[in-house]
């Protein structure tokens, strides 16, 4: 994936809010500068108290429990963002079996859409609130 492509295929646009948890000194910054510069501004952290259009998290093996994670993940979302859970790709410290995101997903009462490189250490797995009552 080229430099400004992988914003564009997460559907973050300029003027999208991003909230960002998870962070540490293993974050990929290529990802995080270049959701800032789709955006326009900065990714806000945990203390905002904003309704944002999407919520990057990275999520590692020892991070504790990822279906309270995807639970506060959705406090921050506007009604259709999408939660992108970073994840380190297979072999890489810290990998997350695709069976437990699906499991912790499915709980937290979401649904997962699709899945994608973000990088070469990271995955990153889009993941939307179940719509209820079908028409």
């Amino acid at each position: 994936m080229g430099p400004g492509q992988l914003a564009s295929r997460m559907g973050i646009q300029s003027g999208h809010l991003v909230l960002e948890r998870g962070f540490g000194s293993d974050c990929d910054e290529a990802i995080r500068s270049e959701i800032s510069a789709a955006t326009g501004s900065d990714l806000l952290d945990e203390n905002s108290q904003e309704v944002v259009d999407a919520v990057i998290t990275w999520w590692r093996e020892d991070d504790g429990d990822l279906i309270d994670e995807l639970v506060d993940c959705l406090t921050y979302l506007s009604e259709s963002g999408p939660i992108w859970l970073l994840t380190p790709k297979a072999s890489r410290p810290g990998h997350v079996e695709p069976s437990d995101i699906q499991d912790a997903t499915q709980t937290a009462g979401l649904s997962l859409t699709s899945t994608l490189a973000a990088s070469k250490d990271w995955t990153a797995t889009r993941l939307v609130a179940r719509k209820s009552g079908r028409k």
